[in-house]
């Protein structure tokens, strides 16, 4: 990158006033000298971390260190390199006479110490997002900009005292902030951050203590708020970035995730994990939709994932008989009290398949205390007691190694299993529950097979573990003898070194095989949840799991559930297990024109009077379209032909081919995203339940120019 030789600016002719020097020279110099400043800040990084790579790899903490240093600095770079002077948000300049103050992605400062850009997370950069005509926050003036490839194509100016009006503003009919939400969508969501509103911004800055949730209708920005909020929370709180657990954005699905896949490093922050409820669990990449709606919600209860507990503890009982078993050196017992000693031995908290090892060690104790250690040589009867094959298989029938999935499908295939482990059920629902292939998982068996897989641990780690003893053994033999080779040799340093720390020395157990970890698995010091009016008690069962904080922000509209959601938010989360709630509302819709907004709100009041029904704060001009479905093609032809930029989507019609720029989807899939022409086929057709009235409200909703809604 090269600092920049000619103005940033490259406003329109349409324009020109503003590109007086008067209003922008101010801001030239500034960008010319953030451009230096960061080409010197990338080079400078660049040659500390060629230096730190050239280094040896060391060991212990100095490893450690040595490979975060370079972690925190390849991030850093990314960051630096995706931006050029387009870090800038804009900038506000103070009542009390200082220099104006510009806000950016990151913070920069140049070699003297000057700050060039302030970190948007950072409390000094609050006003910026934060300051109203009726709080100006100690502001005179605001400068917001627009940037297309890496130039500033316009900016708005909104001034908070009369003195601004003497400080080079350029005053428009159209705040920053209203012109985006005019502008043509993209396949991904566009960045939003220099238009943040003090609503938005003041949920985003809430600290992280408990679960806040933020409710709000289509349009309110729940999404932005949502993935700004991540950002700021892993910049500013010292609990939650990494190492200490980190964060984790959870989203309803792939397509949204896809959506929204570039706002996050935007913003400066890459650390934060991303995933829908599916991703936590293996099986989730093919499982089905439920198909039988009570089945479905059988499984939705919480309490289905309490039934995981007696399930396991049915592989932990202790054998009811006492053991004799005969050795070279005598005979030795383990009585029925032996048994539950030992099974009553595991570490609290540790998974089933790997306490086993635990187990068995204090199973070979009690059993060589019985010895003499005086006339048995104790290290040959422990191994002979681990090759004994009546105690192995004692053991192993007693203590098994389970796998998740077959203590699952178990419940579904055995009658009985599912009455002793969950008793409250119906002998009917006992019966709707089982199922012919009992591995046919559905989306409903995710937070059981994950409950599972928890308490269960993985049946490979004990098999790794012992790989792995066996192969650090015979790397020390070899070693030892290595050291003993050396000091028969003579060398008069070998005869200085000690013996045992040379052997430890000497094995490198980095070279050991190691499974890869699940980045998902948690735990998480915080989580973020779009459109969590859809989880179901189970589910939050899992999240909760992830985050023992219980630090969670909750982001949903409960209007747009599509199974209902009768109680209140903070009802709800007490039943799935939090306690510390605070709600903060959105009611502004800054998505959805008032045309489109006339149409869907009787749709949802129908069916729920109290929800929450934004107020749309624009009109496009636009009527909605009502016509017939044999004029699908030739509606989207029209639109196609008279937007050259823009995206558009048909909803509720599976004969429907995507093409550039027209999407194809379910009002399910359809959630979170957002498109500037909407086509909305035979909403009738979505049902009279309550599932058919959300659906119609998240479809026709999506809009952000124009709905046509097509009929017969």
């Amino acid at each position: 990158m090269n600092p920049i030789q000619t103005s940033p600016f490259r406003l329109p002719e349409r324009l020109s006033a503003k590109s007086d020097p008067v209003l922008i020279g101010d801001d030239e110099q500034h960008f010319a000298a953030l451009s230096e400043s960061l080409t010197q800040s990338i080079a400078g990084i660049e040659d500390r971390l060629d230096t730190l790579r050239r280094q040896p790899g060391g060991h212990g903490q100095g490893a450690l260190e040595r490979d975060l240093e370079i972690h925190r600095l390849s991030a850093r770079l990314r960051v630096l390199r995706r931006f050029t002077v387009d870090a800038c948000l804009g900038r506000m300049v103070p009542a009390d006479g200082s220099e104006p103050v510009y806000i950016g992605r990151f913070g920069i400062t140049d070699a003297a110490g000057r700050r060039l850009l302030v970190d948007w997370r950072t409390p000094a950069a609050e006003p910026f997002f934060a300051a109203t005509h009726a709080q100006p926050m100690g502001l005179v003036s605001r400068r917001r900009y627009r940037w297309t490839g890496r130039r500033v194509t316009d900016y708005w100016d909104e001034v908070f005292t009369a003195e601004g009006l003497d400080h080079n503003a350029a005053l428009d009919d159209q705040s920053a902030f209203i012109a985006s939400l005019g502008a043509s969508r993209s396949p991904r969501m566009r960045d939003v951050l220099g238009t943040i509103q003090a609503d938005q911004d003041a949920i985003i800055r809430a600290g992280s203590r408990g679960a806040l949730v933020v409710d709000g209708g289509p349009g309110t920005g729940k999404t932005v708020v949502a993935l700004h909020r991540a950002a700021y929370l892993v910049y500013s709180d010292p609990h939650l970035g990494e190492g200490r657990g980190g964060v984790l954005f959870v989203g309803p699905s792939p397509a949204y995730l896809s959506y929204v896949e570039d706002v996050l490093p935007s913003l400066g922050e890459d650390s934060v994990q991303t995933c829908t409820v599916r991703d936590l669990v293996a099986e989730g990449s093919t499982a089905a939709v439920e198909s039988d709606s009570a089945v479905a919600r059988l499984k939705a209860d919480g309490r289905m994932i309490d039934a995981i507990e007696p399930a396991v503890r049915l592989y932990e009982e202790p054998p009811a008989e006492p053991l004799l078993i005969e050795t070279p050196w005598g005979e030795l017992w383990l009585s029925r009290q032996d048994w539950v000693e030992a099974f009553a031995s595991a570490e609290p908290g540790t998974p089933h398949n790997e306490a086993r090892d635990q187990l068995w060690e204090t199973v070979l104790d009690i059993l060589i205390d019985q010895a003499d250690g005086d006339e048995v040589p104790l290290h040959q009867l422990r191994r002979a007691l681990a090759r004994n094959e009546e105690l192995t298989r004692v053991f192993a029938r007693a203590w098994p190694l389970v796998e998740a999935s077959v203590l699952v499908s178990d419940l579904w295939s055995v009658p009985a299993y599912l009455r002793r482990c969950a008793p409250w059920l119906t002998p009917d629902e006992v019966d709707a529950l089982q199922r012919t292939v009992a591995t046919d998982w559905t989306t409903s068996d995710l937070p059981l097979l994950d409950a599972a897989r928890r308490r269960l641990g993985d049946p490979a780690a004990s098999l790794r573990r012992r790989q792995r003893d066996a192969r650090l053994a015979r790397e020390r033999e070899y070693m030892s003898q290595v050291v003993e080779r050396l000091k028969e040799a003579g060398d008069e340093m070998m005869q200085w070194l000690d013996g045992e720390d040379l052997r430890n020395s000497l094995v490198d157990e980095s070279v050991l095989d190691a499974a890869d970890p699940d980045l998902l698995a948690g735990p998480f010091a915080h989580i973020v949840i779009d459109e969590a009016q859809e989880l179901t008690d189970a589910e939050w069962r899992m999240l909760l799991a992830r985050c023992p904080s219980r630090s969670f922000t909750v982001v949903g509209d409960r209007a747009q559930a599509r199974h209902g959601f009768r109680e209140s938010w903070q009802e709800r989360l007490e039943q799935a297990g939090l306690t510390d709630v605070e709600i903060a509302s959105l009611t502004i819709n800054y998505r959805t024109p008032s045309e489109v907004m006339a149409e869907a709100e009787p749709v949802i009041r129908a069916a729920i009077p109290d929800a929450n029904v934004p107020t749309s704060i624009r009109s496009s001009g636009v009527a909605v379209l009502r016509a017939a479905v044999v004029e699908r093609d030739a509606i989207l032809g029209d639109w196609l032909a008279g937007h050259p930029e823009g995206t558009a989507v048909v909803i509720g019609d599976a004969s429907f081919v995507p093409e550039e720029r027209v999407r194809s989807l379910t009002p399910e899939l359809a959630k979170g995203l957002e498109f500037d022409f909407v086509v909305l086929v035979e909403p009738a057709a979505f049902g009279e339940a309550i599932e058919g009235a959300v659906d119609r409200y998240v479809a026709m909703t999506r809009a952000t120019q124009q709905l046509a809604v097509l009929e017969g």
